[in-house]
């Protein structure tokens, strides 16, 4: 009689093991959309196993608990999850036990303004764009290092950054800001001048397209400062038109006459502040400039992003003789081949 009750409670043992390991690996779903859980450093396993049930996440508290209870030697990691797919209470017991916390991915290509980054934020939705302009414009994170700053532009170094939803603006504009103090220790000697450099570095950003370029365009900025001849870059033109809120997405004659103070068309010398977030190759191209005597500079009409160097105002004037003329062939070649059923240009006679 003792070992037949012995035998019943063996089997139910073991058909309660059976129903509780089909019980915590079964997907539920307990939610419509996507729920997120936030859970703060140092929440113990049962108010996190009662958070995942609460949410729908898990079915029932128990199913967390008796995975802790199999596992007990597994960190849990604090931080915010997101789940919007059914998942079993294991699955959700291993996330939380890798650390497998959400956040957004925020890519900044070197070269990027505060508009474009702020635009990019709004388009992703991680952030309100406005938002994060006007944390931009307030330059005291980096007042130490460039006291005549304008603004966190130049100085949010381009980068990939995983940010939380809760993520501030200001909070962005810091860790963005760290990145380039990191850098810049890297880079520059200790007497480097700052702002003059990360300004020199974002207009060779804004213009170079090859690498091997970006000590040569710095070469012909310096070399025309040195001369005090306006530097005439286009970019800043287009930054200017950017701060006054009036850019068409092209360079009108307008955009070169505006007295904007940033426009170097207008106004000779470095621009006040950077017109961009240059990467460390241009920063490095700004501290370490070619040694040349070149003082113009422009586009090779072959798409190949490389670009003629001159040394004289005539040899500059053929440069973009020859550059205009190459834009109006490939135009021409374009009509050619968007006619259909004509391979070549028809000829008058």
């Amino acid at each position: 009689m003792k070992f037949r009750l012995l035998l019943l409670l063996l089997a139910a043992l073991a058909a309660g093991v059976v129903a509780a390991a089909w019980w915590v690996h079964a997907p539920y779903r307990g939610f419509s959309g996507a729920v997120f859980v936030d859970i703060p450093k140092g929440t113990g396993t049962p108010k996190i196993a009662r958070m995942l049930a609460s949410a729908g996440v898990i079915q029932h508290p128990v199913q967390f608990l008796i995975l802790r209870a199999v596992r007990p030697d597994v960190r849990l990691h604090a931080g915010e999850y997101r789940f919007a797919e059914p998942a079993s209470a294991r699955q959700v017991f291993e996330r939380i036990a890798r650390g497998d916390i959400f956040y957004y991915v925020l890519a900044v290509p070197e070269g990027n303004n505060i508009f474009d980054i702020a635009a990019t934020l709004t388009r992703q939705g991680i952030m309100d764009g406005k938002s994060f302009l006007a944390a931009a414009q307030d330059p005291s994170l980096i007042r130490d290092l460039a006291p005549q700053a304008p603004s966190l532009e130049g100085y949010l170094f381009p980068d990939t950054y995983h940010l939380t939803r809760h993520t501030t603006p200001a909070q962005l504009c810091k860790m963005m800001t760290d990145r380039f103090r990191k850098v810049w220790s890297e880079l520059a000697p200790p007497d480097a001048p700052v702002h003059d450099t990360v300004t020199l570095a974002s207009l060779v950003e804004k213009e170079a397209r090859l690498p091997q370029e970006r000590p040569l365009i710095a070469s012909v900025f310096l070399n025309r400062l040195r001369l005090r001849i306006p530097l005439q870059c286009d970019p800043t033109a287009i930054y200017a038109a950017l701060l006054e809120d009036r850019y068409r997405g092209t360079i009108y004659r307008s955009d070169l006459d505006s007295k904007q103070r940033f426009n170097t068309y207008q106004h000779a010398g470095l621009p006040p502040g950077p017109i961009a977030n240059p990467g460390a190759e241009s920063l490095r191209a700004a501290l370490n400039p070619a040694q040349t005597d070149f003082l113009y500079f422009v586009a090779l009409p072959d798409n190949s992003g490389a670009h003629r160097f001159s040394k004289e105002l005539a040899e500059h004037a053929r440069a973009v003789q020859q550059y205009r003329r190459g834009l109006r062939q490939a135009k021409q070649a374009d009509r050619t081949e968007r006619v259909p059923g004509r391979k070549t240009p028809r000829k008058n006679h």
